[in-house]
């Protein structure tokens, strides 16, 4: 099936793109709770449902709402307001979102999945009292399985909205509208979507589009329509299938001679986030010793914390991630 959606120059003029966290929570949470060795996204897989299991967010809230295939309640994915919402932002907005709306997109989840389970039936009853606890499942998953690689998303995520941008300055937007994913194209004005299940018209879908580029939503891209806000569009961000590579460290024997030998391995075993436990195990190092210099090392802005269960992981920033590629 194709959807269709004509923009008017006020629409064009109002198109922007946007980082969302949420866009990424839906569609990571369906590729765990698939059961598949995704091509690209195993190495992800591999170390984040464990932690997902053991915390028991396989059969949560999110569990209910975030179903293995079809439609995810639209409440999920408020529009950002800015470039690059927080996540506790997209929180807030999910929290403040009216009984009617969630009530709408709940009937929709329940026809689609023949029913709704005992914690969306909750939801529907009282949606004032339970979305604090949705957005609190939503953090907690948020923070086992993305904070700690969210740095690395966050930068392929820019940089698809760079080389988005350059396209429509010396293309034009039709170029950019053409080459953003196979099933979508522009023709007449008309932006026309393959494969999405449901027509689409412009009145009913509010002013302007953002689109959002996103590293878990594929093969095809997502859409949201909730008026009056804008209809967003989740395609699949370019250079995801280079997210989980390793990335060469060049001389870490010339950075040692600055940070120490022994922050110098922390920093590069952290090429996958892990605990303090595991980082003495696989480096020799004491508890002790790999804990006093992950202090010194996140005070200096090369590794961030995540809490997950009662450990804590450990990564590399962005930061981090330049200077171990970068020195010559």
């Amino acid at each position: 099936m194709q959807a269709e959606l004509a923009l008017s120059v006020s629409d064009l003029v109002r198109m922007r793109f946007a980082v969302s966290p949420m866009w990424e929570v839906g569609p990571s949470l369906r590729l765990l709770h698939s059961g598949s060795a995704h091509p690209v996204h195993r190495t992800w897989v591999e170390q984040v449902r464990p932690r997902l299991t053991a915390a028991g967010l396989d059969c949560g809230w999110l569990a209910e709402l975030v179903p293995p295939a079809g439609y995810v309640p639209d409440f999920l994915n408020p529009a950002p307001t800015r470039p690059a919402p927080t996540l506790s932002e997209e929180l807030a907005g999910i929290v403040a979102t009216s009984a009617a709306r969630v009530r709408h997109d709940l009937d929709r989840l329940g026809q689609e999945q023949a029913r709704l389970g005992p914690r969306t039936r909750s939801l529907y009853a009282d949606p004032a009292a339970r979305l604090p606890r949705v957005a609190e499942e939503i953090e907690h998953y948020w923070e086992l399985a993305l904070a700690p690689y969210w740095a690395r998303m966050q930068a392929l995520l820019e940089a698809d909205i760079f080389h988005r941008s350059r396209q429509v300055a010396e293309h034009g937007v039709s170029h950019l509208f053409n080459a953003l994913h196979p099933s979508v194209s522009w023709d007449d004005n008309a932006l026309r979507l393959d494969r999405r299940q449901r027509p689409l018209s412009r009145e009913a879908a509010g002013a302007g589009l953002l689109l959002i580029p996103s590293v878990f939503t594929g093969p095809i891209p997502f859409t949201r329509v909730a008026p009056p806000e804008p209809p967003q569009l989740a395609y699949p961000a370019r250079g995801t299938g280079t997210l989980w590579e390793a990335r060469p460290v060049t001389r870490a024997d010339a950075l040692s001679t600055v940070l120490g030998r022994s922050r110098t391995v922390l920093l590069t075993e952290l090429e996958t986030p892990a605990s303090t436990t595991e980082l003495a195990q696989r480096t020799g190092l004491s508890a002790a010793g790999v804990s006093q210099n992950l202090t010194a090392l996140r005070n200096a802005g090369l590794v961030s914390a995540h809490r997950a269960g009662r450990s804590v992981l450990y990564a590399r920033t962005s930061v981090a991630d330049s200077v171990l590629t970068a020195i010559p």
